[in-house]
């Protein structure tokens, strides 16, 4: 039975709804971000004359739209705001973190424990993730590409959609519809998997028949008919677009706009989990070791009862770090 589980990493929390081993769908929320759920005091930084939207700075130095203005809000002044919307990283930019006025408490964002279960699951906290496939998942998110038998899917994240290419061989129609149709299920695990969400764009390859399309379109819907969304019919190119709220970005953007901080959270998961004794040593790329913070370290060491150093390799991917214990 699939279930929701909660793991409470150094700098980030990671959520899983595994079955079998398998991760069916996954969250990430990095410690220190504007996220759903926050409620603070931020001041007014600029706001269009007439205007009821704005942007808004809390004390963490973090900018967010806010929308809702009253008409006495004024530049500089000091406004109680929750944020309904977290950041949403892109290749060149960041769209901000969505706000609203508000008159409830502060509070901190909810923690993704507390966003399960207020839409209906019972998740479980734990120390550490079962055995799933969770580095797998990061590795596939990491690399954009997710094998299925007879292709491959290619993921592009772009300002306006995130693009999903089938790749695969063989020619005439009977085998692009055979391609097509294999993608189907694979692009839903994806979905879930990745955590994917807004406008999603599918490239199918071109099928002429009309039968065929509509056959992709029927294996479409039954895939994806356990999750809301809106969805077009393939056209005579082989796209289809899907439409689907947005709440926090996917596990693909929290990684491709962040890769060395997300490398560097990766690592230190690694760490916790190195039997051997001795001092904990985390070899990785320079960039990598740039982003552990003084408290991050310290939680390792915490939680692991030794001491940690760090011993940068400029001839490491980023990804490709690695804990090992060491003499003291």
């Amino acid at each position: 039975m699939a279930e929701w589980l909660v793991e409470h990493g150094i700098g980030e929390d990671r959520a899983v709804l595994c079955d079998h081993g398998r991760i069916l769908e996954s969250r990430v929320y990095r410690r220190g971000m504007l996220g759903p759920g926050h409620v603070s005091d931020a001041r007014l930084v600029s706001r269009a004359k007439g205007s009821k939207r704005g942007t808004v700075q809390f004390a963490s130095g973090e900018e967010a739209l806010v929308s809702g203005l009253a008409v006495s809000a004024s530049e500089g002044s000091t406004i109680r705001c929750k944020v309904v919307r977290s950041q949403v990283p892109e290749r060149d930019r960041r769209k901000l973190a969505h706000a609203v006025p508000t008159n409830e408490a502060p509070t901190a964002a909810d923690t993704l424990f507390d966003q399960l279960t207020a839409q209906g699951c019972k998740p479980k906290l734990v120390r550490r993730f079962p055995d799933c496939d969770w580095n797998e998942l990061w590795l596939e998110a990491s690399n954009g590409a997710v094998p299925f038998d007879g292709g491959e899917l290619i993921f592009a994240d772009t300002p306006a959609m995130m693009l999903i290419d089938i790749d695969g061989g063989g020619n005439g129609a009977a085998d692009a519809r055979l391609l097509a149709l294999s993608a189907v299920n694979p692009i839903a695990e994806s979905i879930g998997r990745f955590n994917l969400s807004g406008s999603i764009g599918i490239d199918f390859p071109t099928l002429q028949a009309k039968a065929d399309r509509k056959a992709v379109d029927q294996a479409i819907e039954a895939a994806l008919d356990h999750w809301p969304h809106e969805r077009t019919a393939m056209n005579g190119f082989g796209f289809i677009q899907i439409v689907a709220r947005f709440e926090r970005p996917s596990l693909i953007q929290h990684i491709h706009y962040a890769r060395a901080a997300s490398a560097a959270c990766l690592l230190l998961r690694k760490a916790e989990y190195v039997t051997e004794p001795g001092a904990l040593q985390l070899n990785c790329h320079p960039a990598v070791a740039g982003k552990f913070q003084d408290a991050w370290l310290a939680e390792l060491s915490r939680r692991t009862g030794r001491e940690v150093r760090t011993a940068m390799d400029p001839s490491l991917a980023l990804e490709a770090g690695f804990a090992q214990a060491v003499p003291l």
